[in-house]
């Protein structure tokens, strides 16, 4: 029954990527089908965000209300729903309509099966499941491509949506194996913290800072990476340099797939110090002046294989690191401070190349992945008593 269960959260996984890639991969035609110039695909992309760092934000409420299952239900409904609008859409404006139940639906979702897998399942599985929230995202594009092949960018939206519903119904098949756990739930989630309380735990602020610190630099990578070997490489052509678009997403599923076989031996803490150091090497393989492209590029995939392990093992020790009270706070408002560094910082990087030059995108990256390890050792060191020590090796 446990691997049955094991088996839909991996599903749910795939669920929360499918929508993440389908604007950038549809816009360059939705764009001419609406007649807006190509930079509006961020003003959509931002409503999307902003309703989920509210959704993010509003999940400790609703997993101390609401069992993970019903959570999990309502937010792949929405997200269906924004789908299906999306596929309806004939007017630029229609889009923010659907972006408010796309977005809601993203950050409970996230938010609340985190919080569960964290409590439940071993670092380990924690990292396997978040690989496969990157085959969601990989899957989507494809499935854009081919609905542009074979019929329009609506079709794209469409197909997703029927995909989830597929997998929503997998979820409501599902509901007698959550039950298990329940029990456990019920009387963690009576005496959870709110947000207003768990924002004065030690360690908690440094801790969403450095989260914040890590998704600026990601975020910037998926955005800026071809972006970087054109302002820096010459005589690169257009199919080359978008094809570094993937490199950073192949590092990513290499490290949490790489993760996923050590994380249990290793302990999440190490695995994020021996990641972000892995990080730090590719970023001074990326600063190495050189004629070619290769040794950037091998240092973009060595980024991602570093960073890959971070982002999992923080949402994972969140019980360990302040105890089950406050985990549900913590994850959702580690959720919210993900959303705002990927929203925003690589807009900030935007306007930092435009004034300085592409060329500081190494340096912007080594800025934040230093915070990132320095704000976590110091939130460690203020942490009480097993937990400042290392706690158990969840």
């Amino acid at each position: 029954m446990a691997s049955f269960l094991l088996a839909v959260i991996y599903l749910i996984f795939i669920s929360l990527g499918l929508p993440d890639s389908l604007l950038g991969s549809g816009w360059p035609t939705m764009q001419t089908v609406f007649g807006v110039p190509s930079s509006w695909a961020g003003y959509v992309s931002m409503t999307i965000s902003f309703m989920t760092i509210l959704s993010a934000l509003l999940s400790p409420g609703m997993i101390r209300r609401f069992h993970t299952k019903w959570i999990v239900i309502v937010s792949i409904a929405l997200t269906v729903l924004g789908l299906l609008g999306f596929s309806i859409c004939e007017r630029y404006w229609m889009l923010f309509l659907f972006a408010v139940p796309y977005g809601l639906g993203a950050g409970s979702i996230d938010a609340s099966v985190n919080h569960y897998v964290a409590n439940h399942y071993s670092s380990s599985v924690m990292n396997f499941l978040h690989c496969f929230y990157g085959v969601g995202a990989v899957i989507s594009p494809a499935i854009m491509a081919l609905a542009l092949k074979l019929a329009r960018w609506n079709e794209g939206y469409r197909w997703t949506a029927y995909i989830q519903t597929g997998i929503l119904l997998v979820v409501v098949l599902s509901l007698p194996l959550w039950k298990r756990n329940e029990a456990a739930d019920e009387e963690r989630q009576r005496d959870s913290a709110g947000i207003p309380e768990t924002l004065k735990v030690p360690g908690v602020l440094l801790t969403l800072i450095a989260f914040f610190s890590y998704c600026a630099g990601e975020a910037t990578c998926f955005l800026w990476t071809p972006s970087y070997f054109a302002g820096t490489r010459e005589g690169l052509s257009r199919e080359t340099i978008a094809a570094f678009g993937s490199l950073i997403f192949g590092g990513l599923m290499l490290g949490r797939l790489i993760s996923g076989f050590i994380s249990n031996k290793l302990g999440d803490r190490r695995l994020i110090r021996i990641g972000i150091a892995v990080e730090l090497l590719g970023i001074l393989l990326v600063f190495i002046p050189t004629k070619g492209f290769l040794t950037a590029a091998v240092g973009f995939v060595v980024i991602g294989t570093g960073m890959g392990p971070v982002y999992p093992a923080i949402q994972h020790m969140a019980p360990t690191n302040f105890g089950a009270r406050y985990s549900a706070a913590v994850i959702g408002l580690q959720m919210a401070s993900a959303y705002i560094g990927s929203t925003f910082m690589p807009m900030v990087f935007g306007h930092l190349q435009q004034a300085v030059g592409i060329g500081i995108m190494p340096a912007y990256l080594l800025l934040f992945a230093l915070m990132n390890i320095g704000l976590l050792e110091l939130a460690y060191r203020r942490l009480p008593g097993k937990a400042k020590a290392g706690g158990i090796c969840r």
